[in-house]
């Protein structure tokens, strides 16, 4: 069964999100005076926004109900993750972006959950 473009919104809100967060830490990690500058803890916000970026496109095409809920898991953790991290670096946006990916996650689990296939007693 093919998934409509409609169907896949949640994906695309988490996408949105981990690439705004990406921007905000990029600019954290390169502007002078954010107080971040150059930081490990930068870099990996970094990193981390990088691969929700990536996990965010992997939900979009997965299929599986067991790869589903495995990447659900992973891009809770890694945006629970990213959010506590943008809030020690004091990079609010970082942290706001990472709800904005929750909200995403949740889209996308609400949409899976009312299209499953669901038993029929007769």
């Amino acid at each position: 069964m093919l998934q409509s473009r409609s169907s896949k919104a949640g994906a695309m809100l988490l996408l949105i999100a981990s690439l705004a967060g990406l921007g905000v830490a990029l600019y954290a990690y390169f502007t002078p005076l954010t107080g971040v500058t150059g930081s490990i803890g930068a870099l990996v916000a970094i990193l981390a926004c990088i691969a929700l970026a990536v996990m965010a496109l992997m939900l979009a095409a997965a299929n599986g109900r067991g790869t589903l809920i495995a990447l659900r898991i992973l891009i809770f953790l890694g945006l629970v993750g990213t959010c506590f991290a943008g809030l020690l670096l004091h990079q609010w946006w970082v942290g706001v972006a990472m709800v904005v990916g929750l909200l995403g996650l949740i889209l996308d689990m609400v949409r899976h959950t009312g299209s499953s296939n669901r038993f029929v007693y007769s």
